[in-house]
């Protein structure tokens, strides 16, 4: 469930609204979005969230977490994801709880990074493509894509996504039998990965962009999924 321009909205068992912002700058106005925030949700389900800031920059958070006027009080809970332990997360049996943990309090962060790409790897194979787009934003916010783009260099884990299901089990059946749908069909589910992960990093497509890399083959976009670890544009990415 997603509001304007809201990282996340959701709502608990018992029907509280839960709204968290990822941060990763000190914003002086981060206490005046989140009441915009507050007040455009609450416009649309007549209810006001619960809110919470994670911050994941790399300064020391310095942002104000209440806004207190003569005729309006307003509050909000800001954290510092370096006061979660990063660890604990890492021994967690969830591999969400494993992702995260990549922005929290850790004594080594490469072994971190190992840790969590074996936990990738070794995942169901439907969950790995998306594991690993979401590890590499999580990444990008701890200035650790560097390191994970080392770390991946030396455990293959798109090689592993490239030959499990990303690519489907009939691309495996169409190419022991010689069945062009079959590869077809796989090439195209790893092209909507790619696309995923694309439009998380930059936003939606121009269309002459998404037609671009549907007309990708499978080195090519192997080779734009390791690019995007370190592009800083749709242009870099993609020129």
């Amino acid at each position: 469930m997603r509001i304007q321009q809201a990282d996340l909205l959701g709502e608990t068992v018992d029907g509280t609204l839960v709204h968290v912002e990822l941060q990763s700058t000190n914003d002086t106005r981060m206490a005046a979005r989140m009441l915009e925030y507050a007040v455009a949700i609450h416009r649309r389900f007549d209810r006001y969230p619960r809110q919470l800031v994670l911050y994941v920059g790399e300064k020391p958070a310095r942002m104000k977490d209440r806004i207190k006027e003569p005729d309006l009080s307003f509050r909000c809970t800001i954290t510092d994801m370096r006061s979660l332990d990063g660890e604990a997360l890492l021994a967690s049996d969830s591999l969400e709880d494993n992702l995260i943990g990549i922005v929290g309090r850790l004594t080594d962060e490469a072994a971190g990074v190992r840790r969590i790409l074996a936990r990738i790897a070794g995942s169901a194979p439907e969950l790995r493509a998306g594991a690993l787009a979401e590890l590499t934003i999580l990444a990008r916010l701890r200035n650790l894509v560097p390191l994970l783009e080392k770390e991946t260099e030396r455990m293959p884990i798109l090689e592993d996504i490239m030959d499990h299901e990303i690519i489907g089990r009939e691309r495996k059946r169409g190419i022991a039998i010689g069945r062009e749908e079959g590869r077809e069909e796989g090439r195209e589910e790893w092209r909507q990965v790619i696309l995923a992960q694309v439009e998380a990093r930059f936003g939606s497509l121009q269309v002459s962009d998404r037609e671009r890399i549907g007309k990708l083959g499978p080195p090519e976009l192997k080779t734009l999924a390791l690019r995007l670890l370190k592009a800083e544009s749709i242009e870099e990415l993609l020129g």
